[in-house]
Order: structure tokens, then C-alpha cells, then sequence
């Protein structure tokens, strides 16, 4: 044999194994697609625990779609946001840490507030491009863009004159020191996000302007002088402010809807794995269906609103299902707090919309943070189930987590507990939480172990009245309730129950004082 020839097959020998290293990353690479799931998390705005037919049965509002999530995975009957107010109970869900750990503890961000999550934080996003997904956010984003200042005023946020980074962040910017021909210089892209389509805020709060990948799709040159400002912060009302000339209020759930969906369509062909974050800005105010909407449930305009957001999860599920991306994708449907659902409407419509729980959004009490939460995953979460364990939506980031096999460090924060081993049916508690804790829009920490609930002060400290009381001598310094037999918190039994009140209160300042890179350790 010559030596040409012998080189020829040598040759053909290393293409050979070439070929067959390429096939066997190819086929590393179609496993990796089909083991770690598509991920899409839907956040609802506002909506309230008893709202969902599927938890209410005596609801005013029909949400077929929702239910039918429910009657495909596991329905929690008690989940919890961290917060009962938006962006703190948001900051929790993008990062994995209890919202009072922020540099804003109490209150919420505004359209003009800069970025809540520090540079050196790790998101969900984050998390998730450690194993190559695709991350989109599109919605009401609430945690702040870092817009870029005028030159006359740019030393507004340098750090001689902006005491601990705050300005912007305790209060907004004021929007006429802000250049917006300049697109922000932080916002989801710098947290993880390879594509964004947002609101800045809520959509009562200007200014009413959609941002695209950082940067505004449109000028927000135009000016509204606010809508049904005298309602009390309920109906089609929204606040004065800059708005982009073209912006239509009734249009915006649809448009993110339409945007949520394009991303998924485009992830069709792409090998990787993705994870959309879809926060709709309903059924915040302004309650603003659309004319298909309108009469159809029977809790008024706020009712119909929700039927609309119904509609977009329905929406969101057919794509899924057409696009043949179901039974690998781990579809989550949450709320970011309970429902502003005051109680002349509850007499109005005879319509519970936080279900059989006390208070409303903002509130200490149950109605303020226990959630409507349903997680879908088809063959991995059983059909039909219904989960009964306490669990916060600060625990999205540990459950990820565990779910992609990353036991990183920067990953491990105090506050989140993955719920995995619940979804797969092999646990029916949140291993290790040693409770779990809400902090309402006035402050008023509250903590929940079993089924004692501890309020550290009197009153709602939130929306509902009386919001704060002052305790006379003699009377409770703060709420204590056995959920297992007094659901609804009636019957303040704090001074009956000194030695309960004690654990729960030193448990409480154990979680508060624990280092946000350490685990809570139940036993000493």
C-alpha cells in the first residue's frame, strides 16, 4: 500500500471519529433540550385568592383557563408573596431574598425610581443562563430602569450628594432632570434578561411609555392629566404624567399578551431551553376591558377585567400547545398580592375576591398576601393535585435551582426554599423553611409557623381600616391567630398565648438577623 493511500485512510478514519464526536454532542446537546423544561412564569397584578374559580367556587368571575392550569398540575392552597404591595414582592421573585433585605424595605418604586436590584445581585435570570437558556421578560417589569439624568443635574446620584445611593429610589427622579433620548443605562438586560418589553411601573403611574431591550420604543412627549382620579384608586383611573404620544391604556395587556407570545414562537427552532417572566399589569387599575370584555362577568368592570386576564393565559397555553412545547414546559401562575377589593364592593357584587381571607392588598392579614399559585409540568407534576404546604413565591429561585443541578453559592439565598420534591410528589412540605413571613405596605411584619400567625402591631397596616391601633394598657401589643381554627383572623388571642407569641417572635428576629447568603438553621 502506498503511503498516499495509507494517508487517505488514516484520513477517512479521522473524519470518521470527527463524525462521530459531532453526533454524540448533537445528541448531548437534543438531551439537554428535552431534560431541563421550558420555563414560563405568569404573574397576575392584583389578583385576588378567591377570584379563581378553581379556589372559589362561589366566584362572580369565570376563569376557565386558569382552572384548567389547575386540572393539569398542582394548585397550592396556601402560597404567599413576601410583600402585600408589588415591587418588594417582585424583588423576591427575581432574586430569591425576603424584600426588607432591599434597599427599599417598605413602599414601592415608581415609573421614575432607578434600579431596586444591586449590580452584584443574581437573579432568576441569572441563574438560568448558567444553563444556556434563553431569558425574556415581558410585562410590567416595577423594579426600577436607571434613566439617565440631564447634565445639569447628573450629580443628583453621584455619591456626595446622594446619601447611600438612595435618591431614586426612596423617592423618584423627578422627570424633568431626566434626558430620555438616552436610553437607561440598567433595567432587566443588566439582570439577566436577553430580551425585554416593558412598563416601567404600574399602569396607573406615568410615565406611560413601553421600553423595548432597554430603551424607549417611543418618546414620552405627550401628557395626560390623570383619569377618574376622584374613585378612590379603583376603576379606569390612572394618575397625570408624560405618556408616548401613540399610547393606548385599554390596548396594553393585549400588546404585552401578543409580545409574550412572539417570544415563544421564536424559541421554536432554537435549540436551548427559555425562560419567559410574563408580569401582566392586570387586573391593576386601571380596570380597562376591552369592549369583548365588558358585562361578561359578574363583579362589575373589575370582574371583567379578570376575565381578560384569563383570556391571556389561555392565550399563552395555546401557543404552548400548538407549538408542541406542553409537555417540556414548567408553567407557573401566580399574584403579586392580594386584590384592592374594599368591602362596599364585596356588599356591592357579592363577591369575595380574597375568598374567605381577611383584608385586602397592602394588608398584614391573610387577603393581602395569600395568593392564588398553580405550577404545571406534564409528567412530572400530577394532574389535578392540590398542595396544601406553606409556601412563598421567594422560593422560585432555590426550586430552579434544584431544577437545573446549579448548587452554586451566589444561587443559595436565605429566603428560598425549593419546592421540587412537592411538585414531583416525593414531599408534601418546604424541607428546612423554618417559616415563612410577609411584610405589609405600612411595615407590620407578620410571620407564620404551622398554623400560628403573628402580626407585630394592631390594625391592617395596609389599605383596610382601621390601618393602625393604638393598644391601651392592658389590651395586646400585637396579633396572634390559629389559622386551623380561625381562618378568617377574628380572634386575636396574642395575650392568651404568651409562650406562642415569644417563639414567634424571636423566630422572626432570628430570619431578620440571619446573613442573607445563610440558611436559617431551625435547631442550634
Amino acid at each position: 500500500m502506498t503511503s498516499k493511500n495509507i494517508f487517505l485512510k488514516q484520513l477517512q478514519k479521522m473524519a470518521a471519529v470527527v463524525f462521530m464526536i459531532c453526533l454524540f454532542v448533537v445528541k448531548m446537546n437534543a438531551q439537554v433540550k428535552t431534560t431541563l423544561p421550558n420555563i414560563v412564569y405568569i404573574l397576575a397584578d392584583d389578583l385576588g385568592y378567591g377570584d379563581v374559580f378553581a379556589n372559589n367556587p362561589e366566584s362572580k368571575i369565570n376563569t376557565p383557563n386558569i382552572d384548567k392550569l389547575a386540572a393539569q398540575g398542582m394548585r397550592f392552597t396556601d402560597a404567599h408573596t413576601t410583600s402585600s404591595v408589588c415591587t418588594p414582592s417582585r424583588y423576591s421573585i427575581m432574586t430569591g431574598y425576603y424584600p426588607w433585605r432591599s434597599r427599599l424595605p417598605i413602599g414601592v418604586l415608581r415609573g421614575y425610581s432607578r434600579t431596586l436590584i444591586n449590580p452584584q445581585q443574581q437573579t432568576i435570570a441569572n441563574l438560568l443562563k448558567t444553563k444556556n437558556y434563553q431569558t425574556g421578560v415581558v410585562g410590567k417589569w416595577h423594579l426600577g430602569v436607571d434613566w439617565v439624568l440631564k447634565e445639569a443635574f447628573k450629580d443628583s446620584i453621584h455619591p456626595n450628594y446622594n446619601k447611600d445611593n438612595m435618591y431614586g429610589i426612596k423617592d423618584e427622579m423627578n422627570p424633568n432632570q431626566i434626558n430620555f433620548d438616552k436610553a437607561p443605562t440598567a433595567g432587566p438586560l443588566s439582570q439577566g434578561f436577553d430580551y425585554s418589553y416593558i412598563l416601567p411601573a404600574s399602569l396607573d403611574m406615568p410615565p406611560y411609555c413601553y421600553l423595548e431591550n432597554d430603551q424607549l420604543t417611543e418618546l414620552p412627549t405627550g401628557f395626560t392629566p390623570g383619569n377618574k382620579l376622584e374613585s378612590g384608586y379603583t376603576g379606569p383611573f390612572w394618575r397625570p404624567g408624560l405618556m408616548s404620544p401613540s399610547f393606548d391604556f385599554v390596548n396594553v395587556l393585549p400588546t404585552f399578551t401578543n409580545k409574550a407570545i412572539s417570544f415563544i414562537q421564536k424559541q421554536e427552532k432554537l435549540k436551548n431551553p427559555y425562560f419567559l417572566y410574563f408580569p401582566m399589569p392586570a387586573p391593576h387599575t386601571p380596570w380597562m376591558p376591552t369592549d369583548k370584555y365588558k358585562g361578561k362577568s359578574k363583579a362589575g368592570e373589575y370582574g371583567d377585567y379578570v376575565m381578560m386576564v384569563d383570556d391571556a393565559v389561555g392565550a399563552i397555553l395555546k401557543v404552548l400547545d400548538s407549538l408542541g412545547m406542553s409537555k417540556n414546559t414548567l408553567v407557573l401562575f401566580a399574584s403579586d398580592n392580594g386584590p384592592y377589593w374594599r368591602e362596599n364592593f364585596v356588599a356591592e357584587f357579592n363577591h369575595k375576591s380574597a375568598g374567605e381571607f381577611r383584608g385586602m392588598k397592602g394588608d398584614a392579614f391573610e387577603g393581602g398576601h395569600r395568593v392564588p399559585f398553580i405550577v404545571s409540568y406534564p409528567g412530572k407534576v400530577k394532574a389535578g393535585s392540590v398542595s396544601n404546604a406553606p409556601t412563598t413565591l421567594a422560593n422560585l429561585m432555590a426550586t430552579c435551582a434544584e431544577l437545573i443541578g446549579n448548587t452554586a453559592p451566589e444561587f443559595n439565598t436565605a429566603d428560598s426554599y425549593s419546592i421540587l420534591p412537592i411538585l414531583t410528589g416525593k414531599a408534601t412540605i418546604v424541607k428546612d423553611q423554618p417559616a415563612i413571613i410577609n411584610i405589609s405596605s405600612k411595615g407590620y411584619f407578620n410571620i407564620k409557623k404551622d398554623n400560628w400567625k403573628l402580626i407585630t402591631k394592631l390594625g391592617s397596616g395596609g389599605f383596610s381600616a382601621p390601618v393602625e391601633i393604638k393598644p391601651k394598657p392592658g389590651e395586646p401589643m400585637g396579633q396572634l391567630y390559629n389559622l386551623a381554627t380561625d381562618i378568617s383572623e377574628q380572634h386575636n388571642v396574642y395575650n392568651q398565648y404568651p409562650e406562642k407569641v415569644k417563639e414567634l417572635t424571636q423566630l422572626l428576629e432570628k430570619i431578620k438577623n440571619t446573613p442573607a447568603n445563610q440558611k436559617v438553621k431551625i435547631q442550634e
